[in-house]
């Protein structure tokens, strides 16, 4: 299907962008995989679209400490990310996102701002503790992940708002991350998406952890029951194990089905995919 017609007008500025989404009562579009399937087949219908693409200032990764990700920074410019404790995480989740085409065309704000609940970053955030950062024509503001993604494709940006880049933390001293994924086979949207962060104290012990999931609920949850299973001890098969079983207890039944995977399958999986993901943040900590 083709979209509905839209006006097509260009931003060089984050004002004029909030500017010309005011003007238009459009919406904003950078890459375009996310909001251009849809037009094509009329979920959604925008009067017009603005392109930021070209605003240089919301693209690149800087580092003061922990690392900000500009909203334009593409998913390959992630997954090739060299910086010393640049969250292992969020490197491989955006080396999975998609195709090539996609990653090098993809960006952080787009998937962060669309909230789809099958997209890898809204898990890895919410698991990385990450801040969003949010401006309009009256200021800026911070909004944590686990309070940006409200629902189905619905997040805490008000309508005069563009996201300008996402913060996170750096790894340090014995601390460790990663993402693990049961990809759709078609789209390599997550059909089941976990993000592990774990603290490890010197004689092995996990002193934090914070468990994150995707894929098969609304919307990115942390599970605070399946985090809590692992702290207190080294993180064997048997305690992610344990995690992965508080992990099913936690989605109970705010899990969703679709033509590629029944809600059931997708619960089944789950602890296999909480375990694999602890396992590996834990070993990158050790």
């Amino acid at each position: 299907m083709y979209p509905r017609p839209f006006e097509y007008v260009r931003a060089e500025s984050i004002d004029q962008a909030l500017d010309l989404k005011s003007q238009t009562g459009g919406r904003f579009i950078a890459g375009g995989h996310s909001i251009l399937p849809m037009m094509k087949i009329r979920v959604t219908a925008p009067d017009a679209l603005v392109d930021i693409g070209r605003i240089d200032e919301l693209r690149g990764i800087s580092s003061n400490g922990g690392f900000s990700v500009g909203a334009l920074t593409t998913h390959a410019m992630v997954a090739s990310e060299g910086g010393a404790g640049f969250p292992a995480a969020l490197k491989e989740s955006a080396s999975m996102i998609g195709d090539p085409q996609v990653r090098n065309r993809g960006t952080v704000g787009g998937n962060v701002a669309h909230a789809d609940p099958a997209s890898d970053l809204p898990t890895v955030f919410s698991a990385l503790a990450a801040t969003m950062k949010a401006q309009s024509k009256t200021g800026t503001r911070d909004i944590r992940a686990v309070e940006f993604f409200t629902g189905l494709f619905e997040s805490a940006l008000s309508e005069d708002e563009i996201l300008t880049a996402v913060e996170v933390a750096a790894e340090e001293g014995r601390t460790g991350s990663a993402y693990a994924k049961l990809f759709n086979p078609a789209s390599r949207y997550a059909v089941v998406g976990v993000c592990a962060t774990v603290d490890l104290g010197e004689d092995g012990a996990c002193s934090a952890a914070r468990v994150a999931v995707g894929g098969l609920t609304p919307t990115a949850m942390v599970l605070e029951h399946a985090s809590e299973a692992v702290v207190g001890g080294p993180i064997t098969e048997e305690r992610a194990k344990s995690a992965g079983e508080a992990a099913v207890d936690a989605v109970g039944d705010n899990v969703m089905g679709d033509i590629y995977a029944e809600a059931d399958y997708r619960k089944r999986m789950l602890p296999v995919f909480v375990r694999r993901a602890l396992l590996a943040a834990a070993g990158r900590a050790g």
